[in-house]
């Protein structure tokens, strides 16, 4: 164990290197190669950088993913503390697995590229930040998200990568990859709007051969827009244990010999082997060929300690008090691993031809997964509905988005009950079946049903309540809810998404409504300060969504 350097050094360290020149070239991908502006190979040399959230486990947290997330590279201290240690790591990345658009990251960004080293950053937060595994969908409030952290990082030239997910699809829930083909079809778009040169990735969680290969086609296959939106094939691979024989790959590497997209590690370096400390013996195996020949790098797990499938990561620690760091075992090895690479500079980019792309892999017992991929999220046309709809979620607490799951359960459920039913909200990667409103905000999905609920009973008052979380807007469309989604999203379709409405706290406007006690012209009531009206406030019920959970309940509340 070594103490490592104070933040006064390191932040003497990051000044220095404030006034260095040159801007990062830019990386792109030629085929199934990673190329710099000037020609030469690039590969990814990297480490995962973000302090694991808190972790609370149980029955609705079955994968262990964290409920917060700590923004590293808006932490302009610990970027300087941590900087000369990335530096003897000899990386040229970082892999950073959630960021805070709202925040300043100039500082650590700045540094990062004044030091070469680039950020391969997920545009996902965690819970409702992004695609769920079990019950997915590509809506509103997740792409504006994603759009929104692009527009903050693309002003720094060592972006090098967005990834639309991590770990989504696994083994026995494969229906939430339809949405990620989804995700990065409409990113790429947007990428190209801006002419923005970043990669658009995706990591995959490792698994059953079988598995792995088809949802890797999946990404890569054409499913209607002219090519494959997907750029980077990241795996999180773990079968290289200790001193592995160097032949541990060959099976991984064969399989991958003709995948059409660039392709790296997303994460290695396993902790099942004792004794520790982990040995990198693979590094120099995936640095040189036949590996180079197929794969880009990869991105060791991890900088900070983590704790993932009851094994410790991790190969700094930081002091209580934030200023010094302290390497364990594993950075010495991995160091010296990296610091001993040489790249090769093979093929020359001008040889490389596109490989053909995969066929998509047809539905099956083994993979249940349908090739229609769901529409482009459409802003206005969830603001022109939020607008028009009779039963409108209102509640009474800022702190709402816990309720939405719940209460979308419980809304399908007692509109089921009257003759309607969820379908317009649903979506469904299996059968490739995608209701029309299944693309919007949850609130404004949770809205429909409300009101489908409340027009199915003949607009009794008191079946716009829902334990006081829903409010009538008596400017609603005549034509009801079903009416006003066929006019606000007549066809679902593919675009090119635009900039995302801007964040305005305290926007938004107070329904003309009729209080649900049925004392008309008594009690009008608006919701939350910045959380109610459509298209004025969806961007602060957006906002909220993001960061906060939502999963979908089956119980059948008792209305008050």
């Amino acid at each position: 164990m070594r103490t490592g350097s104070t933040l006064l050094a390191a932040t003497a360290l990051i000044i220095s290197l404030g006034s260095s020149v040159g801007a990062l070239p830019k990386v792109s991908r030629v085929g199934k190669y990673l190329y710099t502006d000037s020609g030469n190979r690039f590969f990814i040399k990297g480490i995962g950088y973000q302090t694991q959230g808190i972790i609370v486990p149980g029955p609705d947290n079955v994968y262990n993913q964290p409920s917060t997330f700590v923004d590293n590279l808006a932490d302009s201290a610990g970027c300087a503390r941590d900087l000369p240690f990335l530096q003897k790591l000899g990386v040229n990345a970082i892999r950073a697995y959630s960021a805070n658009s709202s925040l300043d990251h100039d500082a650590c960004m700045s540094a990062l590229s004044d030091a070469g080293i680039y950020v391969i950053l997920d545009l996902t937060l965690p819970l409702n930040g992004s695609i769920d595994t079990t019950l997915p969908a590509w809506s509103t409030n997740t792409l504006d998200q994603y759009l929104r952290t692009i527009d903050t990082f693309e002003k720094y030239d060592n972006i090098l990568a967005y990834n639309v997910g991590n770990e989504v699809v696994s083994p026995t829930a494969t229906q939430s990859a339809p949405f990620i083909v989804a995700a990065a079809r409409d990113i790429r778009s947007y990428l190209n709007s801006i002419s923005s040169s970043a990669l658009v990735g995706y990591a995959a969680i490792d698994g059953p051969s079988s598995f792995v290969d088809d949802l890797a086609d999946y990404l890569a296959c054409d499913h209607g827009s002219g090519g494959a939106a997907l750029d980077l094939f990241g795996l999180n691979n773990y079968e290289w244990c200790g001193a592995a024989a160097n032949t541990t790959f060959n099976g991984l590497n064969s399989r991958y010999a003709d995948y059409p997209t660039a392709a790296y590690f997303s994460e290695f370096g396993s902790e099942n082997c004792n004794p520790n400390p982990r040995l990198w013996t693979e590094v120099p195996v995936m640095f040189s060929t036949p590996m180079t020949d197929v794969w880009s790098g990869g991105s060791a797990f991890g900088y900070f300690h983590a704790i993932s499938r009851g094994h410790e990561f991790g190969m700094a620690a930081v002091s209580a008090d934030n200023t010094t760091v302290t390497t364990n075992g594993d950075f010495d090895n991995l160091a010296a691993a990296y610091n001993a690479v040489t790249f090769v500079n093979t093929p020359a980019k001008g040889s490389t031809s596109a490989p053909s792309l995969p066929a998509c892999p047809s539905s099956s017992a083994g993979w249940p997964v349908s090739t229609k991929v769901p529409p482009t999220p459409d802003d206005a046309a969830c603001g022109c509905l939020a607008d028009a709809l009779s039963c409108v979620f209102s509640p009474p607490t800022p702190d709402y988005m816990i309720l939405v799951g719940d209460l979308i359960g419980v809304a399908c459920g007692l509109a089921d009950q009257v003759g309607g039913n969820c379908n317009d909200i649903s979506a469904n990667g299996a059968t490739g079946v995608y209701g029309a409103v299944g693309m919007c905000d949850p609130t404004i999905k949770l809205s429909y049903v409300f009101s489908q609920y409340y027009e199915l009973n003949h607009h009794a008052p008191t079946a716009c309540n829902f334990s006081g979380n829903a409010v009538i807007n008596t400017a609603a469309d005549v034509a009801g809810a079903q009416g006003a989604a066929s006019s606000c999203i007549p066809s679902p379709a593919v675009f090119t998404p635009s900039a995302p409405p801007v964040l305005i706290p305290g926007a938004g406007k107070k329904y003309n409504s009729t209080s649900s006690n049925g004392n008309s012209g008594a009690g009008v009531t608006s919701a939350p300060s910045g959380a109610t009206g459509a298209r004025g406030a969806r961007g602060a019920w957006v906002g909220a969504s993001a960061a906060l959970g939502c999963v979908v309940g089956s119980a059948l509340w008792t209305l008050v």
